[in-house]
Protein backbone atom coordinates (compact mmCIF):
# COMPACT_ATOMS: atom_id res chain seq x y z
CA UNK A 1 0.00 0.00 0.00
CA UNK A 2 1.63 3.48 -1.12
CA UNK A 3 0.78 6.28 1.26
CA UNK A 4 -1.13 8.34 -1.56
CA UNK A 5 -3.73 5.62 -1.17
CA UNK A 6 -4.00 6.66 2.48
CA UNK A 7 -5.24 9.95 1.16
CA UNK A 8 -8.62 11.14 0.67
CA UNK A 9 -9.49 11.16 -3.31
CA UNK A 10 -11.14 14.29 -3.45
CA UNK A 11 -9.56 17.33 -1.05
CA UNK A 12 -11.54 20.01 0.13
CA UNK A 13 -11.02 23.25 -1.63
CA UNK A 14 -8.70 25.68 0.14
CA UNK A 15 -10.65 28.35 2.22
CA UNK A 16 -11.44 31.86 0.27
CA UNK A 17 -9.32 34.75 1.29
CA UNK A 18 -12.03 36.84 2.60
CA UNK A 19 -9.65 39.91 2.78
CA UNK A 20 -9.70 40.57 -0.61
CA UNK A 21 -13.59 41.04 -0.62
CA UNK A 22 -15.58 43.86 -0.05
CA UNK A 23 -18.51 44.36 2.44
CA UNK A 24 -21.06 43.02 -0.12
CA UNK A 25 -19.36 40.30 -1.56
CA UNK A 26 -18.82 39.12 2.26
CA UNK A 27 -22.40 39.62 2.93
CA UNK A 28 -23.59 37.87 -0.25
CA UNK A 29 -21.11 34.65 0.94
CA UNK A 30 -22.42 34.66 4.20
CA UNK A 31 -26.30 34.24 2.11
CA UNK A 32 -24.79 31.31 -0.03
CA UNK A 33 -23.33 30.00 2.97
CA UNK A 34 -26.46 30.23 5.53
CA UNK A 35 -28.76 28.79 2.11
CA UNK A 36 -26.29 26.15 1.65
CA UNK A 37 -26.45 25.36 5.17
CA UNK A 38 -30.52 24.92 5.31
CA UNK A 39 -30.00 22.94 2.44
CA UNK A 40 -28.38 20.72 4.52
CA UNK A 41 -30.41 20.71 7.29
CA UNK A 42 -33.42 19.75 5.09
CA UNK A 43 -31.64 17.05 3.45
CA UNK A 44 -30.55 15.33 7.12
CA UNK A 45 -34.21 16.11 8.05
CA UNK A 46 -35.98 14.33 5.16
CA UNK A 47 -32.95 11.34 5.80
CA UNK A 48 -34.15 11.13 9.09
CA UNK A 49 -37.58 10.46 8.51
CA UNK A 50 -37.10 7.93 5.96
CA UNK A 51 -34.73 6.13 8.29
CA UNK A 52 -37.72 6.49 10.76
CA UNK A 53 -40.09 4.82 8.34
CA UNK A 54 -37.77 1.95 7.61
CA UNK A 55 -37.09 1.58 11.46
CA UNK A 56 -40.54 1.30 12.13
CA UNK A 57 -41.52 -0.84 9.50
CA UNK A 58 -38.43 -3.38 10.21
CA UNK A 59 -39.12 -3.18 13.65
CA UNK A 60 -39.70 -6.80 15.41
CA UNK A 61 -42.88 -7.00 16.98
CA UNK A 62 -42.67 -7.42 20.42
Amino acid sequence: MEPEDLEPRTKKPPPKNLHIMGIAELNDYIADLKAEIERAEATIKSKQSARGAADSFFKKPG
